[in-house]
């Protein structure tokens, strides 16, 4: 019944608003009809999620009436006989989760951490920061305090992972998973405490009191590090699919690294996933809405010295701001804009270092969109596509410029293994580890 209540959508939803806890406005599906008038009531984009499901299957964001009916046609499919909702989808809200181990319906582990790309992004795919470094106190407070309410009235015995997004003065729930998240291992790595032991001793009844957990009432743990997993994809094996993210899960792993603040972690999970830091070249195309936030970012790539290519309306916008670009033309376009080059030639000769490629769902033009991403992908060249995370690489990019982010050079676990003495190690030489 706990598991059924968190995993079917409409028992979890009727639950969060009979506990007191704020959740986007919500409409159990029954009808298209009645989903087309939930959306024009509370307006797109609009979520819809079926019940039972790993890894956000069949959950899609529909931006029009059309998009809607497409992805209600696609959950009932995966739903069938349990229940489809359909809710208010929060536009530029951060996303936070907590995992947590409880006993009784009382947490005795707990972690807060943050995405740093923004709602949206399925949890798998994202990039995480643990502990938190841009929630406010009101915002984790609220997590606290719903976190409590929610695993008390699931009456939960051991792993829990619940998700919020939170904007402004709402910071909402969206999903409570009775089980450990696959952030588990991460959270576990950086708090220094096996949460699945935790977890195991309280389904078991054994006393976790030597364990020194982290709760909710924790504060500064831990205090002189910051730990970011990054996502891993395998697009290069998935000949012609599209390198591009969203709320089902793409990602087949994950790498997590410490650094004394969150620019070092991200750029060194970053290395560690492969991505080659630019020397060079850097081609920039986003939707017209992100190109003002792409001018901030854009012109601090400028100043450490790298070379900005931009596709046309790009590349307007941001001469007509003042930072040095050369424009290229659109892959579909080759050939007719005389003597431009084109920016699918500048990838596949690999003069461009990093493709920076942020799609919105206003995107027009959306093969070559998806042919940059795409040919990127195809000759091993770094590719971007999320302004959150463009933000963040060009603050580390000049933490790293000015000297403030050192040993990037990441070590497989074997060289780590080979540098280190008999004395360091945690195994005998003669026993695999």
């Amino acid at each position: 019944a706990m598991i059924d209540n968190a995993e079917d959508r409409m028992k979890f939803s009727d639950m969060i608003d009979e506990i007191g806890v704020q959740q986007p406005r919500w409409r159990e599906l029954q009808s298209v009809e009645s989903a087309l008038d939930f959306a024009s009531n509370v307006g797109y984009p609009v979520l819809v999620r079926p019940s039972y499901v790993l890894s956000g299957a069949a959950m899609n964001v529909a931006w029009t009436d059309e998009q809607l009916k497409a992805c209600l046609t696609e959950a009932a499919e995966v739903s069938k006989d349990k229940p489809v909702v359909i809710s208010d989808f929060i536009e530029g809200a951060v996303e936070i989760e907590m995992d947590g181990v409880a006993k009784d319906g009382e947490l005795i582990a707990a972690a807060i951490h943050e995405h740093i790309e923004n709602a949206g992004v399925h949890s798998g795919d994202a990039t995480l920061v643990l502990p938190p470094q841009d929630l406010t106190a009101y915002q984790k407070e609220r997590v606290r305090d719903a976190s409590r309410k929610i695993v008390k009235r699931l009456n939960i015995t051991g792993p829990t992972n619940i998700q919020f997004v939170a904007k402004g003065t709402d910071v909402m729930c969206i999903e409570c998973n009775v089980r450990a998240s696959r952030s588990f291992p991460f959270v576990s790595k950086t708090m220094g405490v096996d949460f699945i032991e935790a977890a195991t001793k309280a389904i078991v009844g054994a006393d976790t009191s030597d364990m020194n957990l982290p709760t909710l009432e924790t504060r500064g743990r831990p205090a002189n590090y910051v730990g970011v997993k990054a996502p891993m994809f395998s697009f290069t094996r998935l000949r012609g699919s599209d390198p591009v993210l969203g709320v089902e899960m793409a990602s087949t792993g994950e790498v997590a690294c410490f650094g004394k603040n969150k620019e070092e972690a991200f750029l060194k999970a970053l290395l560690s996933t492969g991505f080659k830091m630019p020397k060079k070249n850097i081609l920039l195309s986003v939707q017209s809405s992100l190109e003002n936030d792409m001018t901030h970012s854009a012109y601090q790539l400028h100043e450490l010295g790298y070379n900005l290519f931009a596709t046309k309306a790009t590349g307007e916008v941001l001469k007509k701001n003042g930072v040095p670009c050369t424009i290229v033309g659109y892959p579909t376009e080759k050939g007719q804009d005389g003597d431009m080059t084109n920016a699918l030639d500048l990838i596949r000769e690999k003069e461009i270092c990093m493709v920076v490629n942020v799609p919105t769902y206003e995107s027009k033009r959306l093969e070559d969109n998806f042919q940059m991403r795409r040919t990127a992908v195809d000759f091993g060249i770094p590719l971007v596509t999320n302004m959150n995370l463009v933000k963040v690489f060009a603050d580390a990019a000049h933490m790293h410029n000015e000297g403030e982010i050192t040993d990037l050079d990441p070590k497989t676990l074997f060289e780590h293994y080979q540098s280190e003495t008999d004395a360091d190690a945690w195994t005998r030489p003669d026993e695999f580890h």
